[in-house]
């Protein structure tokens, strides 16, 4: 398919998903519940922590991780005591359980009253044009508090080829403002030129069908690849394309 054509093909399907009716089946649903900035990061966070396998699973997982926190995701990072984190115990959602959520708490709180928050620790430095190392800097910090070792592996690193699928979701949901009401764009300081879009199963697949990418493996190496494509088809805006892979990919099985 020539750049033109295919152009056209992948905008149409970005204005059928990229509508209200893509948050029903998606987990974006869970940060819009609220509408305090910080309540719908950290919702936002740490749903896109636990997104991977089964999707209905994912969204009853992240309803329950929610409701753990009192419904008031900010208040209850800052304001936790060690005691209320025993509510947290017998959370699981595969291999991420109680361990790694009072984790993420405590890592949270320290990154809110510590570092500005999210936004500040994922911004962009330097004439760098993708997060790739404000995901690592993110680690870096997440880590900084007294933690186990098993939490670790639940927040990636692109500086060890990691794709970062689900952080480089929860950038889509807070950079980019699509103007329909699905993404937030709620982080502008930020630049949604510079985002990636989340590379997984499905819309590695679909890239790959319509060579926008050729690696085989879902790695950043392959994500600076499709990086690269996207881009090149919209400049400003490329990860909006997300919901057309995506879309083709899930619900089109294309």
């Amino acid at each position: 398919m020539k750049k033109i054509a295919l152009k056209e093909f992948l905008d149409a399907k970005v204005i059928l998903y990229n509508n209200t009716k893509f948050i029903e089946s998606d987990p974006i649903q869970i940060p819009h519940l609220f509408s305090k900035k910080e309540d719908i990061e950290i919702a936002a966070f740490l749903t896109a922590t636990i997104s991977w396998g089964n999707r209905t699973m994912i969204i009853r997982n992240a309803y329950k991780m929610i409701e753990l926190l009192d419904n008031a995701p900010y208040d209850f990072v800052i304001n936790h005591q060690k005691s209320d984190l025993k509510s947290l115990e017998g959370f699981v959602h595969r291999t991420f359980n109680s361990i790694d959520l009072e984790q993420f708490i405590k890592s949270l709180q320290h990154i809110y009253k510590k570092h500005q928050g999210l936004e500040n620790v994922l911004s962009i430095k330097g004439q760098d044009t993708n997060y790739r190392n404000a995901i690592h800097n993110l680690k870096q910090v997440f880590f900084e508090v007294p933690h186990q070792q098993r939490t670790q592996k639940h927040v990636s690193d692109p500086l060890k080829n990691s794709a970062a699928k689900r952080i480089n979701m929860f950038l889509r949901w807070m950079v980019r403002n699509d103007h329909t009401g699905v993404d937030f764009g709620i982080w502008q300081t930020h630049n949604p030129a510079n985002l990636s879009c989340p590379l997984d199963v499905h819309s590695g697949n679909v890239a790959r069908k319509l060579k926008l990418l050729l690696r085989k493996q879902n790695d950043w190496k392959a994500l600076s690849e499709l990086d690269k494509s996207l881009r090149n088809l919209d400049k400003s805006d490329p990860v909006k394309y997300d919901f057309a892979l995506f879309g083709l990919g899930v619900f089109e099985k294309f």
